[in-house]
């Protein structure tokens, strides 16, 4: 019997799960549905993948979900095919190209992958050990994970955990997720795959 009640108990625990967490894909690979371009930077749909790109103005530029997130897992994939100066911005808000928030940083070799920095802010908050950035792989796909809950927020690159850190303003951020393009000009960077699962 104790054998039957462990068994039983091990698939409401399972089955309750998948209720309470649910995942949503963000982009359908064939339109912007579900977000907004902030900038004059291009952001467009090419064989079935997102690519921002930088325009003539080489200024910021956002794209951003129409809805708000708080506590949540987010995969993705990206590729930087040129520079690859961007990143990730989670509990986030966006007036023009001036963003509040905190980007959870897409670079090249050497510039803090996976490390998050407050924009119009604390700057840097942390960054990841140095000898971590060799699970970035420029110009090939790479996988990025973020986990919000509360007022902890981890990033994964490629299997490896890059960071962790408990802040409380992240803990009291509310906003949207959104990519950017860095300023500056010569940018390209592919994105597929985005996922976000939130609990119910």
């Amino acid at each position: 019997m104790k054998n039957i009640f462990i068994t039983v108990l091990g698939v409401f625990l399972i089955s309750t799960s998948a209720v309470f967490a649910q995942e949503k894909s963000l982009f359908n690979g064939e339109d912007l549905t579900g977000w907004t371009i902030y900038g004059t930077e291009k952001w467009f749909v090419e064989d079935g993948l997102l690519v921002c790109e930088s325009g003539p103005d080489a200024e910021y530029g956002y794209l951003g979900t129409n809805e708000h997130y708080k506590d949540f897992t987010l995969t993705l994939e990206f590729k930087q095919e040129a520079n690859g100066n961007s990143g990730v911005f989670i509990r986030s808000t966006i007036d023009g190209t001036k963003i509040s928030g905190w980007q959870v940083e897409v670079a090249p070799p050497g510039h803090d992958t996976g490390g998050v920095y407050e924009s119009y802010g604390r700057g840097w908050l942390i960054k990841p050990d140095p000898e971590k950035d060799k699970a970035l792989k420029m110009g090939e796909w790479n996988q990025m994970k973020i986990k919000l809950n509360g007022d902890t927020l981890t990033s994964w690159l490629n299997g490896t955990q890059m960071v962790t850190i408990t802040d409380s303003k992240i803990g009291e951020g509310e906003g949207s997720i959104a990519l950017q393009i860095h300023s500056g000009g010569g940018i390209r960077v592919k994105w597929r795959n985005i996922k976000v699962t939130t609990p119910q």
